[in-house]
């Protein structure tokens, strides 16, 4: 049983609606189709009516995969509750799919269970192809085995009553279908519609909204299903986004003013969104020619005072190493947005997965700390872009902030930020540089040293990424070398003094501890909240500091008879043939805290391309406390 058919319970309410405390939507087409942006909109004016969302984007690897092929399942996943909700849930309760063929990739991928309900479009019962009613026909038999509920539905023959072209009316029309079974606000659907729509003409809006009402009207006259999902009583005031919309408004937050980026699968929205209001901030966006002359663009402008951002994912990052170790060397402040997808080289370009986290430690030559930190929800990602901007001006250093696909294409509300002065850069200074004061004038403390500002006078100094000394001039001398390494690490070291243990979610101490980081919070905190439930000893701790880790690590460790990561990377699995303790390869966390604490971290992970589930981790956590024992 999946933990979302546990709680809460469901109860009548009216002769035909059903209470639930939550429900997990899919619509899943063909690329093309437009199942997301209903999926968008659905979620959207579900979160704006008082409810929990978090949604997944389903998307094939390829960009245009055949038709009706079962790995092209293009679409999305809607979980709705009422309460907060964290993750993508575990199997779904209801789904729209376009073909029949689009669902096996989910089955494939272990998304439906007994009872889930299937609303699938009709028209390839009577298609012109044999071997399409053939393949029809023989789905219908094997969901129905499988104990799916099958509801056939003529979404081309009711969508052309409409629009001569179906195709592109069927999103809509399944948005108003949905509308109908989950009591959303039809009025507050037209106004969804219109926010989508916005840069499209007033009669492809009224088209869309015919389509929305005509879904509507045939489910309130054909279905039997109707469900209420009550708002949150702690709602206030909400804003909805995803992840890489979060981290463009926060850019704008944090009073960064340029935004030097060159297109890349997951993060590239991010540009999109800035562009639309950046300018209204006084900012620009800049499209660079390749990876490498848009983190060259940044490190000039924050050179010239005005620290910038770039955003990028994996293999952008590989490309950014030479300069992020300029930027290190010459101790320019820099906010870098790693948004992870699957890898290596190409990889997965759509799917999630945690697979930088060493890379951006250690990718650049030599030694080049850093500070790299990981936000964990959508909100964090507004939040962390306004920290990350703050500690690269303290410290003088880039700060990388990792997100992945499952927060950049996801949406969720989160209360309204109250926007503060104080999350702004301070002005440039143009006063008299002291001249007895060095460019690189090193705390032996801290590491730190004032940054002069080109035009300050008398504060003209030589930039290099060669080894120099705290005049900025070249040197190669032993002692000065192995200073300069010094005072760049020891402020690492000072950003550590700034840091709290992180908060244990559960007891203090017990059999086992299970430690993440990034977007896998949600989907582990209700696992484990779950197994505590049913008596088993687990706690979690969740980290968002990753260089420096996050102080107390040991102590808290020291606790729990076993620590556990729980990741999305790659690790062996004992028993694998030639996998042995001694061989085995760790998740990159659990290598990095084996390394830092000097305590044998196991881990769990994968790297399926999907988001982890709360019944993944639950599962794994009955293996080690129940099985296992």
């Amino acid at each position: 049983m999946s933990i979302t058919q546990t709680i809460p319970d469901v109860a009548k309410v009216g002769p035909n609606r059903t209470i639930v405390g939550q429900h997990v939507v899919e619509i899943v087409s063909d690329s093309g189709e437009g199942a997301q942006k209903a999926g968008q909109s659905f979620g959207a004016l579900s979160a704006k009516m008082g409810n929990g969302v978090w949604t997944v984007e389903i998307i094939p690897a390829e960009i245009q995969p055949p038709a009706r092929s079962r790995a092209g399942a293009s679409g999305i996943r809607i979980r709705v509750g009422s309460e907060k909700v964290t993750n993508m849930g575990d199997f779904a309760d209801l789904v729209v799919a376009l073909n029949e063929q689009v669902l096996y990739g989910r089955i494939a991928q272990n998304a439906y269970t007994e009872g889930t309900v299937i609303l699938l479009e009709n028209k390839w019962a009577t298609s012109d192809i044999e071997a399409v009613r053939r393949d029809y026909a023989a789905a219908l038999a094997d969901f129905t085995a499988k104990g799916f509920r099958v509801i056939e539905i003529p979404m081309e023959v009711e969508c052309l009553k409409f629009v001569a072209d179906a195709r592109k009316g069927k999103n809509m029309w399944v948005l108003g279908l949905l509308c109908h079974i989950y009591n959303r606000d039809l009025q507050k659907a037209e106004d969804q519609i219109r926010i989508t729509f916005k840069k499209k003409s007033e009669k492809i809006f009224e088209s869309n909204v015919e389509l929305l009402r005509g879904g509507y009207n045939w489910a309130k006259e054909n279905l039997d299903l109707a469900y209420e999902i009550p708002p949150r009583q702690d709602a206030g005031d909400q804003v909805v986004m995803n992840g890489n919309e979060a981290i463009a408004l926060g850019t704008l937050a944090a009073g960064i003013e340029l935004c030097a980026m060159y297109p890349i699968t997951p993060a590239t929205s991010v540009s999109h969104k800035l562009a639309e209001c950046i300018e209204n901030a006084g900012g620009i966006v800049h499209q660079a020619e390749d990876e490498i002359a848009a983190i060259g663009f940044a490190i000039g402008s924050s050179y010239a005072g005005k620290t910038a951002i770039t955003v990028t994912s994996g293999p952008g990052l590989a490309l950014k190493t030479e300069f992020i170790g300029l930027a290190v060397m010459a101790e320019v402040p820099l906010v870098i947005v790693d948004v992870q997808r699957g890898g290596p080289s190409t990889g997965l370009p759509t799917k999630v997965e945690q697979g930088d986290l060493l890379a951006s430690l250690y990718g650049e030559a030599g030694d080049a700390p850093k500070i790299i930190i990981a936000p964990a929800t959508i909100e964090e990602c507004f939040q962390f872009v306004i920290l990350a901007r703050k500690l690269a001006e303290a410290f003088r250093t880039p700060v990388i902030l990792l997100t992945d696909a499952n927060l950049a294409t996801g949406v969720s509300p989160f209360p309204r930020p109250k926007l503060n002065p104080d999350w702004l850069s301070a002005p440039i200074d143009q006063s008299r540089w002291k001249g007895d004061v060095k460019p690189f004038d090193w705390d032996p403390e801290t590491g730190l040293s004032q940054r002069p500002i080109p035009g300050q006078k008398d504060g003209m100094y030589t930039l290099t990424g060669l080894a120099h000394d705290s005049r900025s001039k070249v040197a190669y001398e032993p002692e000065i070398n192995q200073k300069s390494s010094e005072a760049r690490s020891r402020k690492i070291a000072a950003v550590l003094q700034t840091l709290k243990p992180p908060k244990i979610n559960g007891d203090d101490s017990g059999e086992l501890l299970i430690v993440g980081w990034g977007s896998t919070k949600g989907a582990i905190e209700e696992a484990v909240d779950t197994a505590r439930k049913l008596g088993l000893s687990v706690s979690s701790v969740h980290l968002h500091f990753l260089s420096p880790l996050e102080p107390g690590l040991e102590e808290i460790f020291s606790r729990f008879k076993k620590v556990m990561t729980v990741e999305l990377n790659y690790s062996d699995t004992i028993g694998d043939p030639l996998i042995t303790k001694k061989s085995r390869r760790y998740a990159q966390l659990a290598w990095l805290l084996r390394a830092h604490t000097l305590v044998d971290v196991d881990c769990f992970s994968n790297v399926f391309g999907q988001p982890i589930n709360p019944s993944m981790v639950l599962n794994m956590i009955k293996d080690e406390l129940i099985n296992k024992n």
